[in-house]
């Protein structure tokens, strides 16, 4: 791609009012690839634009990098564009189906590429159809011990599979880390109740759905809008300390599969 300006903007954060810029994601535009993303401050901003840099904002696709359009100052920052917060990447592991849907999981971890460190289990990582050696596993090969979010991507399927059932109780178990996982279920397009703005809990992971009932876990719909994406994770983070109480850890492990 054409060099687009000197940096690219991807996530922006403000001060408490919301009215002052207080640092932004930076990566340096190579012109045919943008790198070295850091964060840095107002200060660093306001300096380089009095050197003469330009910048601009960026969003991105499971087909890459996109320019949203410039980002100019005049005295004050300018720009007609929306950007993610400037925050923390949360440590998140993708629950999803690997036969019927590994290209969504692809298409999810690239749109989130900076904005989540992103862990799922592969094909063959873990060899075990025992539940309580599965979830060992899981934590002593360091996926699950210190995540914060937990995401399942469920699609018509999902709902059968006993390893997303182990990984959304690990993520359940106290003993797992210092604390529970925020829980997410992302409906993807192929899911029966898509698009709908209700859900069956019938077409839901058992586990998932108890927890979505009791208000611990959320449900949405699939999107590639990055922004909502990360409001998403950034409530199911803060719901780990305040609403741990209502996590529903009753439901049996399954021991099987229920559908092919």
């Amino acid at each position: 791609m054409a060099k687009w300006e000197d940096y690219v903007l991807t996530k922006i954060s403000f001060n408490q009012e919301g009215r002052q810029i207080e640092a932004a994601f930076v990566y340096d535009d190579y012109e045919n690839h943008i790198d070295n993303g850091e964060l840095r401050t107002r200060d660093w901003l306001v300096a380089e634009t009095q050197k003469g840099k330009t910048f601009c904002g960026a969003t991105r696709s499971a087909d890459g990098w996109y320019r949203l359009g410039p980002f100019n100052y005049e005295g004050a920052f300018k720009w007609d564009f929306k950007l993610p917060q400037a925050l923390t990447r949360r440590k998140t592991f993708l629950s999803y189906y690997h036969h019927d849907d590994q290209a969504f999981r692809e298409s999810f971890q690239k749109i989130t590429t900076d904005l989540i460190t992103s862990i799922s289990v592969e094909n063959n990582d873990i060899d075990s159809d025992n539940s309580d050696e599965y979830i060992k596993q899981l934590i002593q090969k360091d996926y699950i011990c210190d995540i914060t979010v937990l995401i399942v991507l469920v699609g018509p399927k999902t709902k059968c599979r006993k390893h997303v059932d182990w990984e959304i109780s690990g993520a359940l178990d106290h003993k797992v880390g210092d604390r529970y996982a925020g829980l997410i279920g992302i409906l993807l397009p192929t899911h029966p109740d898509y698009g709908k703005g209700t859900y069956n809990s019938d077409n839901l992971p058992e586990r998932l759905a108890a927890n979505a009932n009791s208000g611990y876990a959320q449900i949405y719909d699939w999107t590639t809008d990055r922004i909502k994406i990360q409001n998403w994770i950034e409530a199911a983070y803060g719901r780990r300390s305040e609403d741990k109480k209502i996590i529903n850890r009753s439901i049996p492990q399954m021991q099987n599969n229920s559908c092919v």
